[in-house]
């Protein structure tokens, strides 16, 4: 920079500090940089994914059958656990390195004062006590406070949830101004580390850098807060528990029952391995891994990324969706939404181009904005006027000779433009606030009456409103007037801006509302906004409470009013973790949904944290259990869905479980209990394992989801997994097909049948019996028909494979000599057919009395 350019640089009023002094700083603060997590390797993740219980178990229990001798059974497990444990790590791991791109490498770069002269750094390298040169279109890098500001705005919505920039001003006191700094708010001193300068010009003392700035303050505060550990892992670990002792206890029973009163210890342990094998609940790990692992796969299909795989199932039980506004409701950018001329004609700007009477005041618009606009109002202004006929042609010429910025005591600004002709007259465009121009335009009573119900009319509707106005330029000798006071306005119009809602946040809130989840708005922006933007997006009632108001009730008062109020506006980072734990100390499952900075700590205390990943914040997305990675609020709902569809299947392959293990478990027992020849050696549970491994772990997860799925309130938070209702409605299933298989199993030994032909009748009719049970779980519907209809891929393959198995038991003599069976006849497997049809007429009876209940 030369000498002259200092001069004439407000920047070297201000000699701002000695490089030797920025480095000492920068050596005992450390760099401006906001802490953070080391990024998860490979290899960190598959050891996070080997030490969850339910895997651990799976793995333990493969290792153990393979101690047992029961290599099929303990390849089957592991087989199942390395396909889990790919699965997860595979997902997880794309996960990270989404992040890791979505994530912003490093601070922005600032252009500072060091020794008197600009020099242009790193963002990590500013200093507390550094003056930052600010111009708009900059992403500030540090607290600061502003010590020059020439008509500086800065969005702020990062921190505040407010969807419009904020007007800032000189620092008079500094002491004053550091003790009420919080963002958001017209005329205040202080920029924020990662606000955007919309507008203006200026220069800022740095106060804050790094994780003691505003937005390091706010991802300090996540390390205090805990994740909310998965419920469904803690209900499912502990039944596992109760299963295995139960299973391991009869299993030692029959050992010492059989060796007491048959004498052979040999055959008691096969038949205590044989018990321990039907009762091992080690399908429970497998559903819950193989289920959650596979969600998170298919939700990344459209776009949702799972931090933690257990949050989908939550989601699934969400009860209350706490939602920003800014950028998760709305598009996070302005629109022209309303027109209204001085003549009062007024029209909502949805067309792509409006009527030509409107179109002079769009053209005002523009002109009264920068050429290249960075201000989001100035960018509406533009995209309203780029499909208008002839704006280049009207615009062809014009050159910007001068402009009157915002000031305080005159909230408007105008641009002059003069022809290429220098004979013809130049048009001055003004915008600003509707009061100001009112006063431009010298308004009468009666015009000023009719413009401002105009104006109080768009803000009810939540708009942000300027108003517009044109003269003809005068010179005043050899310059321009020195004040925009000084031109002769004319009204133009006024012109209504918002934030445009997504389009599908509309249908979305719609099916919250029909799961019975009820949608609340949480932002920092104005209640007259979030009003109307609620009022747009289907959000039930108008009750609006400001963080001001909040901060009057005690925590008593706050939960009367959670009933009742859905719209909180003007709330701060803290009272949005407080409305969450109020929720959540109601009992509610807590759904949280943003973007900004301001999000993180209620993203974290929520049951289940939703990120942006476009427009996020790194904190944001860390604090999160799911991203959405293109912002779409609609693709909540397919997680919500998602989830509902996860459990649902859970509980039908667990029901399923509990009943099979049933009929297994008391043929294995029933012998004893006869004294007739036992039946089952570890051989054949294996073999059965075989056919419900893969239909727990495949043909479950696969299900497609009820009907009614979107349409059912949220389960009860308090509702078990494992109701008694369940439990009992499944071993009425297994009891049901046990008590046909034993009077079989009876029929046959005393119809003087041969040990083997017993033994592969049973175990046919028993396959049978599986196979009806896998059709009546599949659905919670009555409907036979649905059952034997629905679509499933994975269904279709097992139910061939087992087909395949039985021919080739059946069609090689040496196969069924391995296991002990003796040849089936034409009317052996009629009555395998027979069994299986009688006994699923009678369990869809059972449904038919509203045995379904149990599952709900």
């Amino acid at each position: 920079m030369t000498e002259t350019d200092q001069l004439h640089d407000p920047a070297a009023r201000h000699r701002g500090l000695s490089a030797a002094e920025a480095q000492r700083r920068l050596m005992v603060d450390g760099p401006n940089a906001l802490p953070r997590a080391g990024r998860r390797s490979m290899l960190h993740i598959l050891g996070e994914v080997v030490r969850e219980p339910m895997l651990a178990l799976l793995l333990a229990g493969g290792f153990a059958y393979m101690l047992l001798g029961s290599l099929g059974e303990a390849l089957i497990l592991l087989v199942f656990a390395t396909f889990s444990i790919a699965v997860t790590v595979i997902q997880e791991s794309r996960t990270e390195h989404v992040l890791e791109a979505l994530r912003d490498l490093s601070a922005p770069r600032a252009l500072v004062v060091r020794d008197g002269v600009r020099v242009r750094i790193a963002g990590r390298e500013v200093v507390s006590g550094d003056l930052i040169v600010l111009e708009q279109g900059d992403r500030v890098a540090a607290d600061a406070l502003l010590v020059v500001a020439e008509d500086i705005q800065a969005d702020e919505s990062l921190l505040t949830g407010e969807s419009v920039p904020v007007r800032k001003c000189v620092a008079v006191d500094g002491a004053a101004a550091a003790a009420r700094s919080r963002p958001g708010g017209e005329d205040q001193p202080f920029v924020y580390s990662g606000s955007l300068i919309t507008r203006g010009s200026g220069l800022a003392s740095v106060t804050a850098t790094g994780a003691n700035s505003e937005i390091g303050r706010i991802g300090q505060s996540l390390a205090a807060l805990d994740n909310e550990p998965p419920r469904l892992r803690r209900e499912t670990a502990r039944i596992v528990r109760l299963c295995g002792l139960g299973g391991g206890s009869v299993a030692l029973l029959v050992i010492l029952l059989y060796g007491w009163l048959r004498g052979g210890w040999v055959d008691a342990l096969l038949a205590g391995i044989a018990i321990g094998m039907s009762m091992l609940p080690e399908e429970f790990p497998v559903v819950l891994t193989i289920f959650l692992a596979m969600g998170a796969w298919r939700i990344a299909q459209t776009g949702v990324l799972t931090r933690r795989a257990a949050a989908i199932e939550t989601l699934g039980s969400a009860t209350v969706l706490c939602t920003d506004k800014t950028g998760t409701l709305t598009e996070n950018r302005m629109a022209v939404a309303e027109l209204w001329l001085a003549s009062g004609e007024s029209i909502a700007n949805d067309a792509a181009t409006p009527p030509p009477q409107f179109h002079a005041l769009i053209d005002a618009s523009i002109l009264a904005s920068a050429p290249v606009p960075v201000d989001p109002m100035e960018v509406a202004f533009h995209e309203a006027g780029a499909g208008l006929p002839g704006l280049a042609a009207r615009r062809a010429g014009l050159s910007l000779v001068h402009a009157y910025g915002l000031r305080p005591e005159l909230l408007a600004m105008s641009n002059i433009w003069q022809p290429a002709d220098p004979a013809a007259h130049g048009r001055v465009a003004a915008k600003g606030a509707p009061e100001a121009i009112a006063m431009l335009c010298r308004l009468s009573p009666a015009e000023h009456a009719r413009m401002t119900a105009a104006v109080d009319a768009m803000a009810s509707r939540g708009m942000r409103v300027l108003g517009v106005a044109t003269a003809m330029a005068t010179r005043a000798g050899d310059g321009w007037p020195g004040s925009q006071r000084d031109h002769d306005f004319a009204l133009a119009g006024l012109i209504g801006l918002a934030d445009p809602v997504r389009a599908s946040v509309p249908d979305a809130v719609a099916q919250c509302r029909s799961a019975g989840i009820r949608v609340v708005m949480i932002t920092g922006d104005y209640a007259a906004t979030a009003r109307a933007i609620a009022i747009q997006v289907g959000i039930v009632g108008e009750d609006v409470l400001t963080g001001a108001d909040l901060d009057l009730l005690d925590d008593a008062a706050l939960a009367a009013r959670l009933r009742t109020v859905s719209i909180f506006a003007r709330i701060m980072p803290e009272q949005k973790l407080r409305i969450v734990s109020a929720f959540k100390a109601q009992g509610e499952v807590v759904a949280m949904t943003g973007d900004g900075v301001n999000d993180a700590p209620s993203l974290k205390a929520a049951h289940i944290g939703i990120a942006m990943g476009q427009r996020g914040t790194d904190v944001a997305r860390e604090a999160a259990a799911i991203v959405l990675l293109d912002d779409d609020f609609g693709s909540i709902v397919k997680a919500v869905r998602l989830g509902r569809r996860i459990y649902d299947n859970i509980r039908k392959a667990m029901a399923f479980i509990f009943a099979v293990h049933v009929p297994i478990a008391g043929l294995a027992l029933l012998p004893l209990l006869t004294g007739l020849p036992i039946m089952f050696g570890p051989i054949h549970i294996a073999l059965l394992e075989m056919i419900i491994d893969p239909v727990c772990a495949l043909v479950f997860e696969a299900e497609p989801e009820e009907g009614d799925l979107m349409q059912r309130k949220p389960r009860r938070p308090e509702e078990r997994l494992f109701s008694l209702p369940m439990v009992g409605w499944a071993l009425a299933q297994g009891g049901l097909a046990l008590a046909m298989l034993a009077g079989i199993f009876l029929w046959a030994s005393d119809a003087g049948m041969a040990e083997a032909d017993v033994r592969g009748l049973t175990f046919f009719c028993l396959v049978g019996a599986i196979l009806v049970l896998i059709l009546v779980n599949r659905s919670f519907d009555t409907s036979l028909r649905h059952a034997l209809v629905r679509g499933n891929l994975a269904l279709r393959y097992v139910l061939g494979a087992v087909v395949a198995i039985a021919a080739l038991i059946l069609a090689v003599p040496p196969v069924r000599a391995l296991l002990k069976f003796g040849p089936l006849h034409i009317h052996d497997l009629a009555m395998v057919l027979a069994s299986a049809i009688a006994l699923m007429l009678v369990l869809e009876g059972g449904k038919a009395l509203d045995m379904r209940r149990a599952l709900r």
